[in-house]
């Protein structure tokens, strides 16, 4: 049996009472954003990965963190670079701080459902001219209901 010296932590990981590590939530954040864009399934992705949809899930979760080679196989999978799953990361992330309320997944309109199937079915119009007409829209439907509430 192996035991540690007294004094000694493990390297890697703030002590958070078994809360995962926040970087690791932030990568699982990004894993399912991409994974959901792409309209992949939790076990698409597993199959691709060599794993099964339950080890995707906890990736997603932030619950396992993602080792180097496997984050290497998922942006593969995902066809993003490396630095895609890092990107937004909040600056006290990285010292192990839990970012404010507002900047949780939850809250994000940018990874709600809703948000997500939306630019998926924008991406589905072939015609790039009828895009740019439907996003002129929204843009002016937007800024008129700005400009009424001010």
């Amino acid at each position: 049996m192996v035991s540690e010296r007294p004094g000694r932590r493990r390297v890697g990981r703030p002590p958070t009472a078994g809360n995962p590590n926040p970087v690791d939530v932030h990568v699982g954040v990004r894993i399912r954003l991409r994974r959901t864009l792409l309209g992949m399934s939790q076990e698409r992705l597993g199959d691709a990965l060599g794993l099964t949809f339950q080890q995707v899930q906890k990736y997603e979760r932030g619950a396992n963190r993602v080792g180097a080679s496997r984050l290497f196989d998922l942006a593969r999978a995902l066809q993003v670079p490396v630095g895609f799953f890092f990107d937004d990361l909040a600056d006290g992330t990285v010292e192990g701080k839990v970012p404010p309320a507002s900047a949780t997944p939850a809250d994000d309109p940018m990874q709600q459902r809703e948000t997500i199937e939306l630019v998926r079915a924008f991406y589905r119009i072939p015609d790039p001219t009828a895009r740019r007409r439907l996003y002129e829209l929204t843009r002016s439907i937007a800024d008129a209901i700005d400009d009424s509430s001010r």
